[in-house]
């Protein structure tokens, strides 16, 4: 089926009124037809500003249901929303202003001196929104966001296909601004948003609207507790309101996981959005200490590109009897290559399994999914972005055609298994090279992992005058000072090739992840360089 977000919102509206469409804690609630005036009327803040098809609009909030608001405004109008990391400092804002042309930023009161800074050094003058998500004062030239209230809403008319930005993390370098088309986006997210909830997928906007306002459909309640900028934390909300379901929005500066536990409950949500362990042991400490027994209610959790580790799932299966678990192995640039569903505590451990469009290729290109015991790096060759955003280089070098089919190769070494199961190693650019030996830092953060006081960890290769490099690990624990490092050490080796062993870790409270997960490698290489202990 083909379709745009922006005109299922709205003849869901136009159907469907008075249903709930967002759900923010401790705030209020948009009905349907509310949220719709409320993105058109930020649609003619756009038109008012000169602000046309294909202009850029960068996102610097929190999730707040302004988030939601400012990127449904510009769908309706073929205006590029960019979401941005809020926790980037003003220095590399500006670099993504100015990498992506903004025309406007819409930013949090609590963002105000980042944004200041931040535009201060735009060679370009963008136009300021603040979201006085706290008491703030504007900031110079700025428009105050609820003022959209005093423009008449702008007119519906059937959306263009247009499209969206998502930023890679920029953990391989600088920041990458990948171009979804929004209609692309919506024929892959169909499968997520209706098979997830044994629907059939419809066939038209009519059937869309159909089920949208079904009472046989099943309730539908989404809260994402990691960042909307996240891909996988925007998809699944904005997929519920396909469903006729509700976005419940947990405006949180910093994660607090027991307002997100009262607010599962609360607001009987069934779907969330996590970052793995990072996000779901915390909900967990927090379901015990409020002496939550059960979350009966609570029917998907979904992960992407985190480490979800076996124990943290079996617990949340014994939390909500009814979850489903969907594990899924994906980057920014191309969508869902792999998944791990459970259903059940019994179900774990599960593999990963390839989805349909996944290939795995040797070094020579060759496709080798099935050929169990290969190794190779993972492609996709489904919907994925129309490329980066002013960089005809790194479009070139990623989005590969291979054969007459383009391919994005995400860069993540696997061995294939039997019946379409793979084993995940690592990225290639962060296999370590010892003495000639490859160590797979994904299968020693495993080990480390299962030594049992360690919360979180990350292995990565540090220069070495004899083997090039030796291997070295980061882990993350509630103790630092009471780690017994060489025990770990020997934990490790003990489990795995004496060359795999962790010749220097470094013990920290935290490895300080960003809000989609990742790691400042370089960062944490020169720390551990300096400060990690031999072993």
């Amino acid at each position: 089926m083909q379709g745009h977000y922006a005109d299922l919102w709205h003849r869901i509206a136009l159907a469907a009124p008075d249903l709930p469409a967002i759900v923010t804690v401790g705030e209020g609630t948009l009905t349907n037809a509310e949220f719709d005036d409320a993105a058109a009327r930020f649609a003619a803040l756009l038109a008012e500003l000169g602000i046309s098809r294909d202009g850029k609009v960068a996102i610097l909030l929190q999730n707040r249901p302004e988030w939601l608001i400012a990127f449904a405004g510009c769908l309706r109008v073929g205006v590029v929303p960019v979401p941005l990391n809020f926790r980037y400092r003003a220095h590399e804002v500006t670099a993504l202003l100015e990498d992506c042309d903004a025309e406007a930023l819409v930013y949090g009161g609590g963002l105000a001196e980042v944004a200041a800074e931040a535009t201060g050094e735009l060679t370009n003058p963008v136009a300021l929104l603040q979201v006085q998500d706290v008491d703030a004062p504007l900031l110079p030239g700025a428009r105050d966001f609820a003022d959209i209230a005093d423009l008449a809403p702008l007119p519906h008319e059937d959306a263009v296909d247009g499209e969206f930005f998502i930023y890679t993390g920029g953990t391989t370098g600088a920041p990458k601004a990948a171009m979804w088309g929004v209609q692309q986006m919506l024929e892959m997210q169909l499968y997520n948003a209706y098979l997830t909830a044994d629907l059939p997928l419809p066939e038209s906007a009519d059937d869309v609207v159909r089920m949208a306002t079904d009472p046989e459909t099943p309730r539908i309640a989404a809260l994402a507790l990691s960042p909307y900028m996240h891909g996988t934390a925007l998809t699944s909300v904005i997929n519920a309101l396909l469903l006729g379901g509700s976005i419940i929005v947990l405006p949180m500066p910093r994660f607090d996981a027991e307002r997100a536990v009262r607010a599962i409950i609360d607001h009987r949500v069934t779907r969330v959005a996590v970052a793995g362990d990072a996000i779901a042991i915390p909900l967990l400490e927090a379901a015990a200490k409020l002496g939550v027994e059960e979350l009966p209610e609570l029917t998907s959790m979904i992960s992407a590109g985190m480490r979800f580790s076996d124990d943290t799932k079996r617990r949340l299966h014994q939390l909500a009897p009814n979850l489903v678990i969907s594990d899924i192995l994906a980057s920014t640039e191309g969508g869902a290559v792999a998944l791990s569903i459970s259903r059940s505590a019994a179900d774990v451990p599960v593999r990963f399994v390839m989805t349909p469009g996944t290939v795995v290729l040797d070094d020579e290109r060759e496709e080798v999914q099935d050929i169990p015991g290969a190794v190779g790096r993972i492609a996709f060759t489904g919907g994925m972005p129309r490329g980066y955003y002013k960089d005809t280089a790194k479009t070139a070098a990623n989005f590969v055609e291979i054969r007459g089919k383009r391919h994005i190769i995400a860069g993540d070494l696997v061995r294939v298994l039997e019946g379409g199961e793979i084993d995940l190693l690592g990225r290639g650019a962060a296999v370590v090279n010892s003495g000639g030996e490859k160590v797979y830092p994904a299968e020693v953060e495993a080990s480390l992992m299962r030594f049992g006081v360690i919360d979180d960890a990350i292995v990565l290769g540090i220069p070495d005058a004899r083997w090039g490099e030796s291997v070295a690990a980061v882990v993350a624990t509630e103790a630092p000072d009471q780690l017994d490092v060489r025990a770990l050490a020997d934990h490790v080796s003990a489990e795995l090739a004496g060359f795999k062993k962790p010749r220097r870790i470094l013990v920290v409270r935290d490895l300080e992840r960003s809000p989609t997960g990742k790691v400042d490698l370089a960062i944490m290489r020169e720390r551990t360089v300096a400060e990690g202990q031999a072993v």
